[in-house]
């Protein structure tokens, strides 16, 4: 087996390379290499991908007549130095828990880049938020909005609000967990119902809350752009509406993220310039239909960011042939670094860690964990899998990590990232001892075993 032909270069990140064995590099470093120094699973960054990216965004947001920042989502994954990154191109960061506030925080990423979203903020977060000095809390509900006022004004201080918008708009490309912004949802003030009416009153009735402006979000992994622009326009049809009965003009506006990237190759691929420089568009248009001014532009892309730029690692070990049913290939990682197949069927192709003249064969890849719906790929082609081989997920950039856990106390796996032939060690991989480092029960001596930290 032996392709890697320019469909592959949709999935791959930017610098991915096939020497003459066969063998795969990313950022100047064969992958090969990378196993063998940092063990398997094992998350690799391609920081030239992710520079891309950014400067993609900045291409399209160039075209808007007003000014415009990037935010990244966080929750697509989170690390200090993937924040210190994205920091150093501009970017701010849009935190949905004190855990993303305070990394943060921690990876010197200042107060006025921050954006705080969540639709069930604890009061102990908002405190958080504003002694960090948050640059704007998005409010979610009107609980939230009540609270927030209750807590900025005992502390004598003023919480600089966005209020986010449920436009009743639902995107179809995507899948029904990934969508936000129908009228039947937890998130956001419904337009519809004079919800979003009444918060703006209530900003307006408090001084401890500044409004500066409004969010929507509609969901993610969406390349029909059309529910953006639908959403959008109701957004500043409510705006020039709230202009006029309470005098509240927007300086700021953010139509969130969700731009979608392929997984395999047969996906679509947005270009994210003209993707960012079509938002910008349909928001000067609604500005000026509404006779509004034109507000700060926030963009809030994540997996967009991210996705490509990531590859997951993994090495084959148990390999189990059913005549005439399938072949089961077992790797070392799976569901609790990658949920997204089991959660909802998210597709992935798997590449072998080297291209070779081996015959290949249809298998369905799988994880080592204790549950049958822990499948990474149904049907995958690699060459006739062997234990030991390197098998290679694309595509892994984000919401692998972000939501992995330590089921079955697996533990979790290490991330590198790599530049110009260089590696930085992001996160190590995590120890048998971290597995116990929050038991409060002191356990008996065993012998045979050293609890110190292990690889």
């Amino acid at each position: 087996m032996r392709k890697f032909d320019t469909e592959l270069v949709r999935v791959l990140p930017d610098t991915a390379r096939m020497d003459a064995n066969g063998q795969l590099s990313v950022g100047g470093r064969p992958l090969a290499e990378l196993a063998s120094e940092f063990g398997t699973p094992l998350y690799i960054y391609d920081v030239a991908t992710i520079r891309a990216a950014c400067a993609a965004f900045r291409r399209g947001l160039a075209q808007y007549s007003g000014e415009a920042s990037l935010i990244y989502a966080a929750k697509a994954y989170a690390s200090v130095a993937l924040f210190q990154l994205l920091a150093q191109e501009g970017l701010g960061i849009d935190c949905v828990s004190d855990g993303e506030l305070f990394m943060a925080h921690y990876a010197g990423v200042p107060g006025e880049r921050l954006v705080f979203h969540g639709n069930n903020k604890l009061e102990s977060e908002l405190e958080l938020a504003l002694r960090i000095g948050v640059g704007r809390l998005v409010v979610d509900n009107r609980d939230e909005l009540e609270l927030l006022a209750a807590i900025a004004t005992a502390e004598g201080k003023t919480a600089a609000v966005w209020l986010r918008l449920n436009p009743g708009v639902e995107p179809h490309d995507t899948h029904a967990y990934r969508r936000t912004g129908q009228l039947d949802s937890k998130f956001g003030f419904p337009i519809e119902t004079g919800d979003a009416e009444r918060a703006v009153s209530f900003c307006q009735s408090c001084s401890a809350l500044r409004l500066l402006g409004y969010h929507l979000h509609i969901g993610s992994q969406i390349f029909d752009l059309a529910p953006y622009r639908e959403a959008i326009e109701r957004a500043f049809a409510f705006a020039a509406r709230m202009r006029d009965r309470y005098g509240v003009v927007p300086r700021e506006f953010s139509p969130g993220g969700g731009l979608g990237v392929p997984y395999t190759p047969d996906d679509p691929m947005l270009d994210l310039t003209q993707a960012a420089a079509m938002l910008a568009e349909w928001v000067q248009a609604a500005a000026r239909a509404w006779n509004l001014p034109l507000p700060r532009l926030y963009l809030e892309p994540g997996r967009s960011l991210v996705a490509r730029a990531g590859l997951a690692l993994y090495r084959v070990g148990a390999v189990k042939r059913i005549p005439g049913v399938r072949t089961y290939v077992a790797v070392d990682g799976g569901m609790a670094d990658n949920i997204r197949p089991a959660l909802y069927g998210a597709r992935y192709v798997v590449l072998p860690g080297r291209f070779t003249e081996r015959s290949a064969e249809q298998v369905t890849v799988v994880g080592k964990y204790c549950e049958s719906g822990d499948v990474l790929v149904w049907e995958a082609w690699l060459p006739t899998p062997q234990r030991g081989d390197l098998v290679i997920v694309p595509v892994a950039g984000a919401y692998c990590l972000a939501m992995a856990s330590n089921y079955n106390l697996a533990r979790r796996p290490a991330v590198v990232a790599v530049e110009d032939g260089r590696v930085m060690l992001w996160q190590r991989r995590e120890t048998l001892t971290d597995l116990i480092a929050r038991e409060m029960v002191a356990a008996p001596k065993v012998t045979g075993i050293e609890f110190s930290p292990c690889p």
